[in-house]
């Protein structure tokens, strides 16, 4: 494999292309090695595949590694950053006088529904924060930067003035997210024999239909 990281620009080249050639070039590394990290989590364990592991599958010295991520911990939690951007998107999408709270599920399903052999999908990424304690703290400190993108679009389906003080657009996204954390705490905790989108209808089921906040 060609490492780009220490290939040279092309001569002659506008200084805009340079940079869009080198942020496509990088985000292809990024993704192939993202690619081959996760197939060796998925056969060996987060906790027990090493940079150097990682590095050496992707055809990268360990130094080239780190030009593209900053740990190993950053491959998984930049995946669930991703996710919220995912989620932020299909909310965008659902129907403009769809009600909140279900607006709200039916962008989870970004998360909840099954990717058949996608690297990195939803579920991998579910099943290696709970096997990675490591990974735990700072994957719901992912998730709750997740609000942000989503109380934007809430607000303005509630008729907000201004997302930023929109309380009930927080609270609601809050109380979204936190069912959607204990629907994936308990598929994991079951072995997946539930499916986990039945157990995020369940657990924002127990709230019920919040979306109806006065205005």
């Amino acid at each position: 494999m060609v490492d780009p990281a220490t290939s040279s620009s092309t001569p002659g080249a506008a200084p805009s292309g340079r940079s869009s050639l080198r942020e496509r070039t990088r985000a292809a590394m990024r993704a192939e090695v993202s690619e081959v990290a996760f197939r060796l989590f998925a056969e060996r364990g987060f906790d027990n595949t090493t940079v150097e592991q990682i590095a050496a599958a992707a055809g990268l010295s360990r130094t080239t590694f780190f030009r593209y991520f900053g740990t190993k911990e950053e491959l998984v939690l930049g995946r669930v950053g991703e996710f919220g951007r995912e989620i932020a998107d299909a909310l965008a999408a659902r129907p403009a006088g769809e009600r909140p709270w279900e607006a709200l599920r039916r962008a989870f399903d970004v998360i909840a529904e099954p990717r058949p052999g996608e690297t990195g999908a939803p579920m991998d990424i579910i099943r290696l924060l709970s096997d990675a304690c490591a990974l735990m703290t700072r994957q719901w400190e992912k998730t709750q930067g997740w609000q942000s993108m989503l109380v934007p679009e809430i607000s303005r389906r509630l008729g907000g003035p201004d997302p930023a003080t929109d309380m009930r657009a927080g609270a609601l996204v809050a109380a979204a997210i936190s069912c959607l954390d204990a629907a994936t705490d308990a598929w994991t905790a079951g072995g997946g024999v539930v499916s986990l989108a039945d157990l995020t209808d369940q657990a924002m089921g127990v709230l019920q239909e919040p979306g109806d906040v006065p205005g």
